[in-house]
């Protein structure tokens, strides 16, 4: 799990948006609908990855796309999981690893990156954003996954949503919407106001971060959350719940 926390953070959860805004509040439904210029965000959470497997054995998952991940081995249960993706009628495997138990099973296998061949950033559980600096080159057709995606984005129409060049743009982007009504970092946890000037060059020498990042941190520190006593609640105390 080396990057999990960054994972939800952009919105690889199936039950959240991206930059920790959520389903369920109009506000923040507005809010990320007018930044990406779309009428068809979707308005509730998707399913978590076991439910999505029972879909797919029930007929009512047509197609899935499965990216850096090997669920028949990670997920319990792999003859289920070897059923239900024998039963999806079109199955994409995006992977580094050309035989794998799932790969065997995809009707589409994309050639992507291994992490020594990426670009990009990493988050750590301290809240701690770290640039991932490739080091090998890549072998073969392989790509990253940025421009696999890309790729398909556009072929589907979405030329100019997608139109990214560098994955540094692509966290320019990431980095403007996580100070979406959050200038101060007060409205959410979750805010990179700092390094959204951030230009090619600056992205390619980026030093780690600790968000919330309200200005661009050129050394490493240390910061607690909480320690001026504000929290992200309405009434900005904390809320803690009895338990019986």
């Amino acid at each position: 799990q080396p990057n999990a926390m960054g994972g939800r953070e952009v919105g690889g959860l199936a039950n959240t948006l991206a930059a920790h805004f959520e389903f369920g509040d109009p506000q923040s439904h507005q809010t990320v609908s007018e930044f990406w210029h779309t009428d068809s965000l979707a308005t509730r959470a998707g399913l978590k990855a076991i439910d999505l497997f029972d879909a797919m054995n029930e007929g009512k998952i047509k197609a899935v796309w499965i990216m850096a991940t090997n669920p028949v081995v990670s997920l319990p249960d792999s003859e289920k999981i070897k059923t239900a993706l024998g039963k999806c009628p079109f199955v994409v495997v995006s992977d580094c690893i050309a035989d794998t138990e799932t790969t065997r099973l995809a009707d589409v296998v994309l050639p992507a990156q291994g992490w020594s061949e990426k670009s990009g950033t990493v988050t750590n559980s301290e809240r701690r954003i770290s640039r991932q600096r490739r080091v090998l080159p890549s072998p073969g057709e392989a790509k990253p996954d940025w421009w696999i995606l890309k790729e398909v984005a556009q072929k589907m129409g979405f030329k100019d949503q997608f139109d990214y060049r560098h994955e540094g743009q692509i966290f320019k982007e990431y980095c403007e919407m996580t100070a979406l009504g959050n200038e101060t970092g007060k409205a959410r946890d979750l805010c990179l106001i700092g390094l959204t000037k951030l230009d090619e060059k600056g992205y390619g020498e980026l030093t780690p971060q600790q968000w919330p990042v309200l200005k661009y941190q050129p050394e490493i520190i240390e910061q607690r959350m909480f320690t001026d006593g504000e929290f992200f609640t309405e009434s900005g105390k904390a809320q803690f719940i009895a338990v019986e």
